[in-house]
């Protein structure tokens, strides 16, 4: 990226790491043009051996920066707010990651002019695989420059800003829940015979063949899943037997939980 467009990611968490990886992995950015705040930037010296800028000043992050990413705890973003407002202008763009900080409650801090867009990712962004959803200007030059920075590290959906709760849930906690599953295959196989590193692997390759047989062939779950059922066959009893146990029903009531408990944040 130029100079100009240089991007700041302030309280460096998990999600913050996630992201300030991908975009360095994927070469959208330099590190010299990437700045990363933390309250213990020693925590950060892995970014700083690799040449970002790594500082716990919020407000010379903000100066020297295009872009500035709200990786911060929701509890710490009134503070953090009020902190750099007085020095955002509409040259730059603001994106904030914190649940359940609407656009027009951030707007009480940042006035008019500075455009507003909010991300949802998930940790998947630290090897550029990310369902990133954004709520925002849709035709603002700011939404389209925060397009091509999230697809470098996944894929991105525009969404209005009523779904990011539901977003929460769905992209951000589903990735827990889709690894919970693979941990569940995979004990599946080693109470039949697999060791566990081998039963893990075998479980998490199959999870990734099936995720891509949809997004290459654009089919129907169910369209796939037909293909590998006969009369009588092995697929469908499995199946079966999932549904049984109310596998299907556990997903759909753990995605609906945690964005009840997403809305109460």
């Amino acid at each position: 990226m130029k100079k100009e467009q240089s991007i700041a990611i302030l309280g460096v968490g998990n999600i913050g790491s996630a992201l300030a990886k991908g975009l360095l992995d994927s070469k959208f950015i330099s590190p010299s043009s990437l700045t990363l705040t933390r309250r213990n930037p020693d925590k950060l010296s892995i970014f700083k051996e690799r040449g970002c800028i790594v500082t716990d000043n919020n407000i010379e992050a903000v100066q020297s920066s295009r872009v500035i990413v709200l990786a911060i705890e929701p509890h710490h973003m009134q503070h953090v707010l009020s902190e750099i407002s007085p020095l955002l202008s509409d040259k730059q763009t603001l994106i904030s990651v914190a649940t359940s900080w609407t656009i027009n409650k951030i707007r009480n801090y940042v006035s008019e002019d500075v455009p507003i867009v909010r991300a949802m990712p998930n940790t998947a962004i630290a090897i550029s695989e990310s369902m990133t959803c954004l709520a925002g200007p849709h035709e603002h030059p700011a939404m389209k420059q925060t397009i091509e920075m999230f697809k470098c590290v996944g894929k991105t959906q525009i969404i209005d800003e009523e779904l990011m709760t539901s977003a929460t849930a769905l992209t951000a906690c589903g990735v827990a829940f889709f690894l919970r599953a693979i941990r569940a295959a995979a004990q599946g196989g080693i109470e039949i015979g697999f060791h566990a590193d081998q039963a893990i692997e075998m479980a998490a390759q199959t999870a990734k063949g099936a995720t891509e047989l949809l997004l290459q062939e654009h089919q129907h779950p169910e369209y796939e899943i037909d293909r590998v059922t006969t009369p009588k066959g092995c697929t469908i009893a499995g199946l079966n037997q999932l549904e049984h146990g109310g596998f299907s029903s556990a997903m759909i009531r753990g995605i609906t939980t945690s964005a009840k408990k997403a809305a109460d944040l």
